[in-house]
């Protein structure tokens, strides 16, 4: 699988999501509410599987299990400082929000 996530990014989820090091963090496809009508990036403070897509970056180990890797493959996830935004960036999706495979 290739998923890239910046440093800044890391460092963005290290802070905001309290992680300790060593503590894996879960990306997964999480799908929008009722008039939201897209995917986004979901986070979950989980041990991996045997079977998942792992990467380590500023000491935090990132993993997407298999269901979900279809959405990740060729993403790259950065943190924007100036905007204080998460960015997610995909070429093989047009619209990241509302992809079709």
């Amino acid at each position: 699988m290739n998923i890239s996530i910046t440093s800044a990014a890391a460092r963005f989820y290290k802070q905001e999501v309290l992680l300790g090091e060593d503590q894996p963090l879960r990306l997964f496809v999480r799908v929008g509410g009722v008039g939201s009508g897209g995917f986004s990036v979901g986070i979950s403070k989980e041990k991996p599987t045997h079977n998942s897509y792992h990467t380590t970056v500023e000491g935090i180990t990132f993993f997407i299990t298999e269901d979900d890797a279809w959405y990740f493959e060729g993403m790259t996830i950065d943190y924007n400082e100036d905007l204080n935004m998460m960015i997610f960036s995909n070429p093989q999706f047009e619209d990241i929000y509302h992809p079709e495979q």
